[in-house]
């Protein structure tokens, strides 16, 4: 008869090739349309525009990036996306916990579960159809917003005709497209908060501005940090909107870094446009590193 402890290694030997057995199919998902495009394309950024078709690969070594880095039109493209980002970020997370803290009020007693509903549709809504159905509102000649600016007797909105107007454009339409998800983090925290704090904030004196800065905020940094680092990671690499509602207009006021690569994809400029996807995976890859490290050491301290 087997030893004891023979029998629960062999179960605990059974439990662990039962584990890998489930996880292998999505391990190899992954591998196959998340990790070896990345390999596939980090590979072409060194050649000259090699593609599946091509006989042969032609390695040209980093003359891609050279390239890519002294064209002014990349590096202007980089400065916008870097604008966009630092303007987003913070506008998001502004705007979620706002509404976490109005959702999590005492106050709101009926129509939670509608506001959070409400909130949170446009993050589950296709991209494609919101943003296209927000492109129309936001048309000058007849979009609904113009339509009530001038009921109230308000200055028509420029939106996509303008440089700042687009750029205001399209921050306003991805607020309204993630700005439900952060909110979401936000409130689920709020709700894991040490309500005695604030209650011996409020025997203090404390006011609810006070007890927001000094009892609330600091609970809801690793939140914030989390959120934070999401957002990054959504701006950085932002597309979708600006293919689907300013293509890069007006005046390349839009043209941020992904819709600059595509541009380079469009007109079989494979090296160019994967040297720049490669830079632009490495700068989202540094920026989350540092953050997480950030958030590390933010939680050891």
């Amino acid at each position: 008869m087997p030893h004891p402890s023979v029998r629960s290694a062999f179960g605990a030997t059974r439990r662990d090739a039962v584990f890998y057995l489930f996880l292998a199919p999505f391990a190899l998902t992954i591998a196959l349309f998340g990790i070896w495009p990345i390999v596939e394309s980090v590979r072409v950024a060194f050649t000259q525009g090699y593609t599946g078709l091509s006989p042969e690969p032609v390695y040209n070594g980093f003359a891609n990036f050279a390239s890519v880095l002294q064209t002014a039109s990349f590096r202007n493209s980089l400065w916008r996306t870097l604008l966009y980002t630092l303007a987003a970020v913070p506008l998001n997370l502004a705007v979620a916990l706002a509404l976490a803290l109005l959702l999590a009020h005492p106050a709101l007693r009926r129509g939670r579960v509608f506001f959070k509903l409400a909130i949170f549709l446009p993050v589950v809504c296709p991209e494609v159809a919101g943003y296209i159905v927000l492109k129309t509102m936001f048309n000058q000649d007849f979009g609904a917003i113009n339509r009530i600016l001038l009921v109230l007797g308000l200055p028509v909105f420029p939106g996509l005709t303008t440089s700042g107007s687009a750029f205001a454009t399209l921050l306003a339409i991805e607020t309204w497209n993630h700005v439900g998800l952060y909110t979401i983090l936000f409130l689920a925290n709020l709700q894991m908060l040490d309500k005695a704090l604030s209650e011996a904030a409020a025997i203090d004196g404390a006011g609810r501005l006070q007890t927001l800065r000094h009892v609330v905020l600091p609970q809801l940094r690793p939140a914030v940090a989390v959120n934070a680092v999401y957002a990054l990671i959504e701006f950085l690499k932002t597309f979708s909107v600006v293919y689907l509602v300013s293509r890069g207009g007006p005046n390349f006021a839009t043209e941020f870094v992904s819709y600059y690569a595509w541009n380079r994809f469009s007109t079989a400029q494979y090296g160019e446009a994967t040297a720049i996807a490669t830079l632009l995976f490495v700068a989202v890859l540094a920026t989350t590193g540092a953050a997480y490290r950030w958030i590390g050491r933010d939680r050891r301290s």
